[in-house]
């Protein structure tokens, strides 16, 4: 899910986007040197048009959750956007483009049909498809007095959300009031928190310190739960289904809009 380059951890799958640009990119140069048609900023402005229609629809399709807090519609760290959006503005913006200098139209061709292949042929769509492999995780944990519990039994059966959260990480402070609140409203929905790499005095600290009220915190002293479900990024959230396949994922702080699409879609797979 998530590739470390030092103190930073980046997602696989934008990683693997970014790849993907730059063999379209070089590709569409390629067919369009006889020309002296350069195909990058094109692609890149499909890239940027796309993403700005994602976010568009996104946030109104979940605008009541940022009503309460508008500024957070610039803040694009959610991950808020609507994939077929993105999709359909792109190529809508790179058909005009090639309506208006029919010379791009064999280049970006090429070049689109070259960052397509890359992309469905490197993993990518199948890191988005995270439910069709990835069980819940096995992993043993305790509680913050000592009792061994599996997330197994603290689903019993019903949907779970795995949050991997440290005392220390701001994020993930930030994002507790929210989830907090989600765990107090979604009663079907198990919430668990599994604090990672910290020892249970510090846990017990943080939690009795005025922090959110949370129910089902636990501990993962060796951090194993991240390294079992490919994520050394913090906060990251999954979402289970009730059959205890990984239906979703969230790295970064979650919005309430992000978090309450993945609730939505969490809901219809009970």
């Amino acid at each position: 899910m998530t590739v470390s380059l030092g103190p930073f951890s980046f997602q696989t799958a934008h990683l693997l986007l970014l790849i993907s640009l730059l063999i379209a990119c070089g590709l569409g140069n390629w067919v369009g040197r006889h020309q002296k048609v350069r195909t990058g900023k094109v692609l890149l402005d499909m890239l940027l048009v796309g993403l700005v229609a994602g976010r568009i629809v996104f946030v109104a399709t979940w605008f009541a959750q940022y009503r309460a807090e508008p500024l957070s519609i610039m803040d694009i760290r959610d991950g808020g956007f609507t994939p077929w959006a993105v999709m359909l503005a792109g190529l809508a913006y790179g058909g005009w483009r090639m309506l208006k200098n029919p010379r791009l139209r064999n280049p970006l061709a090429a070049g689109m049909l070259a960052g397509a292949l890359a992309w469905f042929t490197s993993g990518a769509p199948l890191l988005l498809k995270l439910s069709e492999r990835k069980p819940l995780p096995l992993t043993a944990l305790i509680t913050p007095t000592g009792a061994p519990v599996t997330l197994a039994a603290l689903a019993q059966g019903r949907p779970v959300v795995v949050n991997l959260w440290a005392s220390w990480c701001p994020p993930c402070r930030a994002e507790m009031p929210l989830l907090a609140a989600a765990q107090q409203r979604e009663r079907n929905v198990v919430f668990v928190f599994v604090n990672q790499g910290e020892d249970a005095h510090t846990v017990r600290a943080y939690v009795n310190s005025g922090a959110p009220t949370l129910e089902n915190v636990v501990l993962d002293a060796n951090s194993a739960m991240g390294r079992e479900v490919g994520s050394s990024a913090l906060p990251t959230t999954l979402f289970y289904d009730a059959s205890g396949r990984l239906a979703d994922s969230h790295l970064g702080a979650v919005s309430a809009a992000s978090l309450e699409s993945k609730l939505v879609r969490l809901r219809a797979q009970k």
